[in-house]
């Protein structure tokens, strides 16, 4: 799990060599002053550079498109080469950014749709020879750490365990914290095979042509691969925190605001009240394909994949039945970027 430097592209047809053992990043990068994380999920390229200020960073510049890497994968278990191409163009914009911002010290990484799919790993030698980006294909289990580090900070006040959540597009991390210190310890975590990519392919795929019958057996099916964490979570009366980092509650919560354009500063760190996230949640999953496009902050885009995203919220809801869910732009990239900076001594 070490980092990596941003390197240039190699020739055409070479692979690139394995890593030594990493070091400390202070000894290899003394200097370094801007860094960069880039996650590339079944659904998204997100990329962040920044550099370090006071206990935190100040971002430089940022790059997040809808590449739908992991589109087909549930049928086929491979990358679609339609969705290869569509996420290298988007990598060739970030590896440009990295070099227009002299980027010291940079982690890649590359979560479920290149887990699962069989020819993942020639992509990451693909994208490693084409743009210069070696990404690091990370465990379900790092992925939930990471997303905790990144957003923690703003989980509710209060006493006794919490839950983070994020909700990928080819899984769903669950994550059961003790934030008695300043740095969350992980008491038990959950990786389950659903986001909104593959939960819309699975149940595409079983013709069901109700919109209700379509969201009941999401709803079913998301029930299901929580189960065993369901059973080991600590039965409390009352006290559940809940703090959710993804496109799904960042997506709702802007829908719950009335927001005609997306407003990073009015979401990251909203408090919603629960009820009312099920609500607009519902409401979603009632309207067509064309009504749910003319949402603002939905579009076309998401119009396909949100009805997923509301399933899977609402049962973790069900799971974690807190009053409020907190709501973070903020995750992986950012859990990179603290890491990085906390081992280079910045």
């Amino acid at each position: 799990m070490g980092d990596h430097p941003a390197r240039v592209p190699h020739r055409q047809g070479k692979s690139p060599r394995r890593q030594a053992p990493t070091t400390p990043a202070r000894a290899r990068w003394p200097q370094a002053r801007h860094y960069a994380a880039l996650d590339l999920g079944t659904n998204n390229c997100r990329l962040l550079i920044a550099r370090p200020q006071a206990n935190g960073f100040t971002v430089v510049d940022a790059f997040s498109r809808i590449v739908r890497l992991g589109e087909g994968l549930n049928a086929s278990g491979r990358l679609s080469d339609a969705a290869i191409e569509r996420t290298i163009a988007a990598l060739r914009v970030c590896a440009d950014k990295l070099r227009r911002r002299n980027v010291t010290l940079a982690r890649s990484v590359a979560t479920e749709a290149c887990r699962r799919a069989a020819n993942g790993p020639s992509f990451i030698r693909r994208v490693y020879r084409e743009t210069g980006i070696l990404l690091d294909i990370i465990s379900a289990e790092e992925e939930a750490r990471l997303a905790v580090l990144g957003c923690h900070a703003l989980l509710e006040p209060g006493e006794g365990p919490a839950v983070v959540f994020d909700i990928g597009g080819g899984s769903t991390e669950l994550v059961l914290i003790d934030s008695a210190e300043p740095v969350p310890r992980v008491i038990d975590w959950h990786s389950a095979p659903w986001g909104v990519v593959s939960l819309t392919e699975e149940i595409r795929a079983r013709d069901i042509s109700s919109p209700i019958d379509q969201y009941r057996a999401m709803r079913e099916t998301v029930t299901r691969s929580f189960a065993g964490f369901a059973g080991r979570l600590p039965k409390m009366a009352d006290g559940h925190r809940l703090l959710g980092t993804s496109g799904t509650v960042t997506t709702l919560a802007s829908v719950h605001l009335g927001l005609e354009s997306y407003d990073r500063g009015r979401v990251d760190g909203l408090i919603v009240p629960s009820d009312e996230m099920r609500q607009v949640s519902s409401d979603i999953a009632c309207m067509t394909m064309t009504q749910r496009s003319e949402v603002p902050c939905i579009g076309r885009e998401r119009a396909d994949l949100v009805v997923a995203g509301c399933a899977i919220l609402e049962t973790i809801l069900d799971l974690w039945p807190a009053e409020r869910l907190g709501v973070a732009d903020r995750g992986i990239r950012e859990g990179i970027l603290r890491r990085m900076m906390e081992g280079s001594g910045q």
